[in-house]
């Protein structure tokens, strides 16, 4: 896989490498919602999506009384600073 520099914004990736990136961190694809990925780590587990204007990532039971965390990352951000911000857990 050759993705763009790092610094690159996600936007400007085609979908076939994003699904790649995705692939590469560990997270597998729903087959029934091909927008949806999920990704289980020892500490976290998560849902993201691939919205129209934005990634969302959805930490699952990670907040105060046992509630999901729910964070938005603009496809503006490079590739990089969204990798750090969602991989790093909630």
């Amino acid at each position: 896989m050759s993705l763009p520099s790092s610094n690159t914004p996600l936007y400007s990736h085609p979908l076939p490498d994003i699904e790649q990136w995705l692939l590469a961190q560990g997270c597998q694809q729903d087959k029934d919602q091909r927008h949806c990925w999920h990704i289980q780590q020892p500490t976290w587990n998560a849902e993201i999506w691939l919205d129209v204007e934005q990634l969302t990532v959805r930490y699952l039971h990670a907040g105060q009384d046992n509630q999901d965390v729910q964070r938005s990352f603009k496809y503006s951000l490079s590739r990089q600073d969204i990798e750090d911000a969602v991989f790093s857990g909630p």
